[in-house]
């Protein structure tokens, strides 16, 4: 019996343990052995994560598939797994010591830290799996992977021994994002960009061979900085080679403030002629684009900091190369001072040179660490590369090729614009959380990369035999008795990038390298869902890495879904305070609820502006097919064994399996192109208005009235089609459709296992049996209905009819709304002209149209009656006189100022977006508040305008 109140947290985790319980979800199924497969690799969170609105957006799309996939038969592997977050982890498990004020990790050294961060996985690092259950995540949870399980770190090493063999990983000094306050290199996905309210400061060089003077512009040239400090690196100055002012002295040498170093003026086209001075200083050691212009001209790369942020110069041969004597006494007055401080120190000393020629305020961005919130320093530092550059090739061709499609297709272009301007891949991280980098150095520097220490050392000792370092005989020694190669080669202490590894997901989570037959089954995956954030992190590094070692690409499509937003369209962030908790909102109004909110608004391309009253909104939606369910049930309707809907006599049942089969093909239909707004709303449609508003309604007299065929016949429907709707809306709404089939359908089989209503080729009873006999034990398996193909059946005949007196009424109530007619009022119809279809209608609904459209009765005529508002109905026309009922004048007057008041709405919205400054600095989100109030105003003046043109013939 189906409770009187819907309260979801009192059914979804019932739900989630009859899943459980049943392995649903599992993929290789013995019923699905011959079934096409169906493969999603979930995007791995965060080990260290809590389940945000990006994961609740990502993971329903994720399940919706999968659900539907799974019911339409296919053999469905939804993998999961967490990435173990090297970063983040180190960060949590660090924090964690210092406030029990136990030792840090440097006092307990890497192998007792590596051991507690162990121990905090297992203890806290399932938080986001238990959470994505929650949401109604349909996985396989039974081959739940992570980063750094053994399977995972051992494909992990076979890959960067393969890559280095084959050239493409190799050791080199560049520019990288650097961390002072973690110590270790960081991606351009951890570092934020942060708006800064700071200074342009105006530097003096003194041109060689002249007398330096303020008051002489002719004796120097003026460059422009927001990072002083960085000036001790400085190595030249450049100038644009189109750039008259300066073509003079390009070639010549200028003189660098404090350092005394001579460093030339080059010509390149970096330099603008319209910013700043158009003279611009070139730190090759500090900058990105610097680093690229010294490569180009040949220029020293000079470091200056530290790797805690602090000036170091004594000591330090490329910064003392060439300067001028006493050059040493400098170099310790600053040497271990921070860098603000020292920019500070710079400053005071160049004024007071008159080397300062101004300084101007400046707003500009300023790369911050996302984990430590400190200011990301470019710095010059021995790592290991990936040649993303050759592996990029295949993984271009591949998309150019149309093997794997991106949805929607504007985001290919992105992906070509980062993939054909690729640069070598940082794969090194200073931390120790992590796969350690499988790489070994003999005593001279000598590095040997291999999966084991057991074969580096082999190497080792075949390649210092060969260069007579050692003996053949020490080498036999060492190789036999591990104490005497003690210190023979040390392992590299840094650890991989962890998009190293999530870059195998698709491949290393199947079981690879392992000749594993799930890799043969289910790679490559077919759907990749993740955001456009990480096209370049992840997604073009799975192409890579798949396309090398898989020899095939590991998805077919990758869509991209949009931001989820605040209702006004601002990005959620904790210092704006507009962030919206999924688990709060699931506690509040339920998982299905929150669910189908995020699938109705996911329209290919935009970003959703989640407000909590649409949840609530989709809350009431649940409620209302809740307590259609439960009226279905208090009239006795259910399924007859070996129902056929196809067999139905009444027009009005008729009518309800041919609106079923329609929105069965809508939904699949947009299911198949991702159309997951579309889908969601098709299905909203057919509960809410066809099923719940009009064939429920429609039913009651039947269903209230003498027991008879027709009244067995309308329970048998009712009953149908609510299964139907079960069916179709189970990937949106599990937990509520689930629990509504356990109950009111009263089989043994689940839901989430039955077959989708199409199907092309319909098994036989003894078919549906084998199927049943073969699950687990368990008929899980549901019966199907064998003749009736829920999603090709059509009756004109019944839908003319039915669409007629649902249009009709609709319309009749759009009137009645649009001219404020009381509901207590009763109107009387008049259909003009009607056909003889209309008239042998009419009389048959007449008490549904009096009930449900508050009509007083019905008449025909040949010209409407005067003093009437006219509706077309299906190219017919009918009639409500309205002398009497409503005061016309008065109405007239009513909607003219309403429309004069959406008009002064839409111009006062185009006034400010006709204002180029507004809409140049308004914030994104604001701009387009005021076009949806446009938007708005637009759709109220319509229909104000449509409610006057059926008065001005009254």
């Amino acid at each position: 019996m189906i409770e009187k109140n819907y309260q979801p947290a009192d059914l979804e985790g019932r739900m989630s343990l009859i899943w459980e319980d049943a392995r649903a979800f599992s993929a290789g199924r013995p019923d699905r052995r011959d079934a096409d497969p169906f493969t999603i690799v979930i995007p791995p969170p965060n080990v260290t994560g809590s389940l945000h609105m990006g994961h609740a957006l990502n993971n329903t799309l994720q399940d919706i598939l999968c659900r539907f996939e799974r019911m339409r038969g296919r053999d469905v592997l939804w993998q999961p797994g967490t990435d173990h977050a090297g970063i983040a982890t180190q960060m949590v498990v660090e924090r964690q010591l210092m406030e029990r004020q136990q030792p840090g990790r440097r006092e307990m050294g890497r192998e007792k830290f590596l051991a507690r961060v162990w121990q905090w996985k297992d203890e806290s690092g399932g938080t986001i799996i238990n959470q994505l259950k929650r949401l109604g995540a349909s996985c396989d949870w039974g081959r739940e992977r992570f980063t750094m399980d053994e399977g995972l770190s051992k494909a992990v090493v076979k890959v960067f021994v393969e890559l280095h063999r084959a050239g493409l990983i190799y050791k080199d000094k560049r520019l990288v994002n650097w961390d002072p306050k973690l110590l270790t290199a960081i991606s351009d996905l951890e570092v934020q960009q942060i708006e800064v309210k700071g200074n342009l400061w105006y530097l003096r060089y003194p041109i060689e061979g002249t007398t330096f003077s303020p008051e002489d512009p002719a004796s120097f040239i003026v460059v422009a900085t927001t990072r002083p400090e960085t000036m001790l690196g400085d190595s030249a100055v450049a100038v644009h080679p189109d750039d008259e002012r300066y073509q003079h002295l390009v070639g010549k040498r200028v003189i660098l403030p404090l350092v005394g170093r001579e460093i030339p003026i080059v010509a390149d086209t970096y330099s603008d002629p319209e910013k700043g001075t158009g003279a611009v200083k070139i730190t090759p050691a500090h900058d990105f684009n610097d680093f690229e212009v010294g490569r180009r001209h040949g220029l020293r790369q000079i470091s200056i900091l530290d790797r805690e942020g602090c000036i170091a110069l004594v000591d330090n041969e490329d910064y003392l190369h060439g300067l001028p004597e006493g050059s040493e006494e400098f170099a310790r007055e600053f040497h271990g001072v921070e860098r603000f401080a020292a920019r500070k120190k710079i400053l005071e000393r160049l004024e007071a040179f008159g080397f300062l020629e101004r300084v101007e305020p400046n707003t500009h961005m300023v790369p911050h660490g996302d984990r430590s919130g400190v200011v990301i320093e470019p710095y010059l530092t021995d790592q290991w590369y990936v040649d993303a550059k050759t592996l990029a090739q295949p993984a271009i061709a591949a998309v150019r090729s149309g093997a794997t499609t991106f949805v929607p297709r504007n985001w290919e272009k992105t992906y070509f614009d980062w993939m054909e301007n690729i640069q070598p891949w940082c794969i090194s991280r200073q931390l120790w959380w992590g796969h350690q980098i499988p790489a070994w150095y003999g005593p001279d520097g000598k590095v040997f990369v291999a999966e084991t220490e057991e074969e580096a050392v082999g190497h080792a000792i075949g390649y210092y035999v060969e260069q007579e370092v050692i003996t053949a005989e020490q080498g036999r020694e060492m190789a036999l008795d591990r104490n005497k190669r003690e210190g023979f080669i040390t392992r590299d202490e840094d650890v991989l990038d962890t998009w190293f590894s999530s870059a195998l997901w698709p491949f290393s989570t199947l079981g690879w390298p392992e000749d594993a037959p799930e890799v043969k089954r289910y790679y490559p995956t077919n759907v990749l869902v993740t955001g456009f954030d990480i096209i370049f992190f992840w997604v073009a590094r799975m192409m890579m890495m798949g396309l090398h070692f898989m020899k095939e690409v590991p998805f077919s499509t990758v869509y991209i879904h949009a931001l989820v937003r605040d209702e006004k369209g601002a990005k959620m962030s904790k210092s704006k305070g507009n962030v919206i908790d999924p688990l709060a909102l699931i506690d509040e109004h339920g998982a299905d609820a929150l669910r189908f909110t995020l699938a109705a608004m996911a329209a290919q391309g935009r970003d959703i502006k989640l407000s909590t009253q649409r949840v609530e909104g989709y809350r009431k939606f649940a409620n209302k097919l809740w307590n259609a369910s439960r009226f279905a049930e208090m009239n006795g309707c259910a399924v007859p064994e070996g129902f056929d809907p196809a067999s139905a006599k009444e027009t009005l049942n008729r009518w309800i399996a041919h609106e079923a089969a329609a929105a069965t093909r809508e939904v699949t239909e947009a299911l198949e192109a991702y159309r997951f707004n579309d889908a969601a709303n098709a299905i909203y449609r057919f509960v809410w208005d066809v099923y719940c508003d009009w064939y429920v309604e429609l039913s009651k007299p039947t269903l209230l009235g003498e027991d008879g065929p027709a009244k067995a016949e309308t329970r048998a429907m009712v009953a149908w089609a609510r299964d139907e709707i079960l069916k179709l809306l189970h990937p949106f709404m599990p937990f509520i459709t689930e629990a509504l089939w356990e109950t009111t359908a009263k089989r043994d089989g689940l839901l989430t296992l039955s077959p989708w209503p199409h199907r092309v080729d319909t098994p036989t009873v003894a078919e549906i049996a084998a199927l049943s006999a073969a699950s687990f034990g368990d008929p899980l398996v549901p019966p199907m209905l064998v003749s009736f193909d829920a999603a090709s059946f059509k009756d004109e005949v019944a839908e003319a009819e039915i669409g007629w007196v649902v249009d009709l009424m609709t319309s009749i109530r759009s009137v009645r709304a649009e001219m404020n007619i009381p509901p207590a009022t009763l109107i009387p119809l008049v259909l003009v002209g009607a056909s003889a279809e209309t008239k042998a209608r009419a009389p048959r609904w007449l008490e549904a149209i009096k009930r449900m459209a508050r009509v007083a009765d019905i008449s025909f005529a040949d010209t409407a009656p005067g003093s009437s508002a006219q509706l077309v109905v299906r190219g017919e026309v009918a009639a409500l006189p309205l002398e009497g009922v409503v005061d016309l004048a008065a109405e007239r007057t009513r909607l003219a100022k309403e429309i004069a008041k959406a008009e002064a709405d839409i111009e006062r919205v185009d006034k400010k977006l006709g204002n180029e400054k507004f809409v140049a600095n308004a914030p994104e989100e604001l701009v387009e508040e005021e076009k949806e109030k446009r938007e708005a105003a637009l759709a109220r003046k319509a229909k104000f305008q449509d409610a006057l043109s059926r008065l001005q013939g009254v």
